[in-house]
Formats: C-alpha cells, structure tokens, sequence
C-alpha cells in the first residue's frame, strides 16, 4: 500500500530514559533498538552505555540487546521510505553522511539516498539545515504535488543554485583584495573578507548569506566573524580542514596581492579610473550645461 505524507529523515543525539525498565522478553521483539547509547538516567549517576528497546512507541528496556531482537534504522527506513509519498533528508548527516562520513568512514556512514536508491530523495543538507528550505519544500509538495527542481545532489536549487560568495556581504572586500588574516586583526575587526581564514563560501552552494538563522540578522557563521564550513557540500564540509583556504571555481577573480591589504596601484589601473573619471566629468559638464539652457535629464 502506498502511504501519502512526507517522510523525514533526522539525527538523533540524545536519550533520556528511566532504568527501571521490564527486563527483556526474547519472545517479543522490539520495534526499534537503539545500541550502544549513552544513557543518562536523571538520577545523578554518571552516563552509562546501554542499548534501548523501543515497542509501540516506549521504551521498554534497557540494556544489552541480542541482535535478533529488533530492527535496524536501515531496515526501517527501506520500509517506510519505500512506501513514502516523497523523502525528506534533512541535515549533512542524512543527506550524505556528514560527521561519521568522514575519512575513513569507520561505519561506512551513507545518506539517505544510497539507502533508496530507487526513491528521489529531497536533500537538505547544513549542520544545521535551515528550517525555511524545509518549509519551501513541504509547501510545494502539500499544495501543488510536486518537488523543486534538484541539482545533481538532489538538493534544491531554490536554496543550493548559488555559492554562499555570490551573495556574501564581504564579497567586496574579496573583489578589492581586502583580507582578514588573523582573528582578531584589524582586517576582521572592520569585516574584511575572511578567505584567507579558510572560508569555503566559494564552493559552498547554500542560500546562508541570504537567509539567516531564527529570524535574526547576521546569525550564520560569517554574520558572526567566522569563516564558512562547507558543511552543506559533499566533498567540503568534515572533510577540508577548517582553515584551509577554498578551492576558486573557474572564472573568479583572484585575490588581489599587494603590499597592503589594499593593493598597489598600478600604471594600468590608474589609467582605467582616469578614463572613467574624465567620463563621469564630462557627463556632468553635458548635463549642467544642458541644465543651463532650460533643458531638463532625465
């Protein structure tokens, strides 16, 4: 049977539970199992680590669980992702492994996607993703039956078209050769570019720089001084080191060196801004003359 809905796809970090759980009953085998978490049980005891039953919604015991006695997260989400209307990866992790993906990739950690590959799965990656490439997604689907357009990530291209550089608020600095270099320095202080802090905002596709985080201006990493981490790009995020300067796609200007932060002015250069003042000049000598006469400019 085909089930309409969206199912989404999330990390769980966390577990609060109590122990004075049933003990486990090899006859009744549990919906979910959650193995080798860390269990705090609100009583002031140190954290422990235990694996959690979970059956018609509760948890129903904690402890050491046979494998045979409940299901995997894969085997789950094969079931339900496969019977879905339409799937939802939500976060770096869901989408293509994000943090456990990380070379070597001990667990062999995978998004979403690889585990249906015959599904078209929604990503939205971001640690974290923003809610409102959720919303435009669920919306979409809710009122009109239909996904946005994807990129070859299965991300959407309504908030994943563009690099966070094209709409960057520093981009200028970065245009004029102006750089922040250390934390701290002057260059950070009056919000010069941070590339050569390590930002990845040239080869980070996301809308970050244009739709900031809980409804507050500047909340996202560069909003707040600090470098962009690639975290909603395969091949970027967990796995550039974090200060590494990014790779420039093909077609950017590079950074202007000098010897200032400003950069020398060359021969060339000035001869530019001089033809381009002597047009601006004489346009205003047009226009105050044509003004003169009665005229009027539009």
């Amino acid at each position: 049977m085909i089930r309409s809905g969206v199912l989404f796809a999330v990390l769980c970090t966390a577990l609060w539970a109590s122990p004075a759980t049933p003990a486990y009953a090899a006859d009744a085998p549990f919906d979910l199992v959650i193995r080798n978490g860390r269990i705090v049980d609100g009583t002031g005891a140190p954290w422990y680590r235990g694996d959690v039953g979970i059956r018609d919604g509760k948890i129903v015991h904690i402890g050491r669980i046979p494998a045979e006695a409940g299901r995997t997260a894969i085997d789950i989400l094969q079931e339900v992702g496969g019977n879905a209307a339409a799937v939802i990866a939500i976060g770096s992790c869901a989408s293509w492994g994000g943090i456990p993906s990380a070379e070597p990739n001990p667990t062999g950690a995978v998004g979403a996607q690889e585990i249906l590959p015959d599904k078209t799965v929604v990503n939205l990656p971001g640690c974290p993703s923003n809610p409102y490439n959720f919303l435009g997604v669920v919306l979409q689907f809710a009122t009109m039956g239909t996904l946005p357009a994807l990129d070859d990530e299965g991300r959407p291209l309504f908030a994943y078209g563009r690099t966070i550089h094209e709409h960057c608020p520093r981009r200028a600095h970065f245009d004029a050769g102006r750089f922040a270099r250390e934390f701290g320095d002057e260059g950070h202080n009056l919000g010069y570019c941070l590339f050569a802090l390590g930002c990845k905002g040239p080869e980070t596709y996301a809308n970050c720089s244009t739709l900031h985080f809980n409804e507050v201006p500047d909340a996202w990493p560069i909003g707040i001084g600090a470098p962009c981490f690639g975290c909603t790009t395969k091949g970027v995020g967990f796995t550039k080191p974090l200060f590494q300067e990014a790779a420039l796609p093909p077609n950017y200007v590079p950074p202007i060196e000098g010897e200032d932060q400003r950069g020398p002015i060359t021969p060339g250069w000035a001869g530019v801004v001089g033809l381009a003042t002597g047009a601006a000049i004489g346009g205003a000598l047009m226009a105050s003359k044509k003004l003169g006469e009665g005229g009027s400019e539009d």
